[in-house]
């Protein structure tokens, strides 16, 4: 059995048991959150595909770790007019054990 849900602007595919990374969330960490965005379910054969989302389906899962990633640069740089600019970005992320999938 799995499911496909929509959160932070990004589509994920998950199973029970799996860890992911989302956008960041609120939440502490062992919190409960639920995913109410779900798009397919597929069990045993039976797909279920909602027009966006499904009705009365919902996805538990529980707040691992919130963090940032490892850091980026962003270069700007034009030739001939000594300009030059840098600048850092660590995406921030929270980390989810998906628990239940209900459909």
């Amino acid at each position: 059995m799995y499911a496909v849900f929509a959160t932070g602007g990004k589509q994920y595919r998950v199973s029970e048991g799996d860890v992911v990374f989302v956008e960041k969330m609120p939440g502490e960490i062992d919190d409960e959150v639920v995913f109410a965005n779900i798009l397919t379910v597929v069990q045993d054969g039976d797909v279920k595909i909602g027009t966006p989302y499904l009705d009365g389906a919902k996805i538990t899962a529980k707040v691992v770790k919130q963090g940032k990633d490892k850091k980026i640069l962003v270069y700007k740089y034009k030739s001939k007019a000594n300009y030059r600019r840098k600048q850092g970005h660590r995406q921030p992320y929270t980390q989810v054990t998906i628990e239940k999938i209900e459909a």
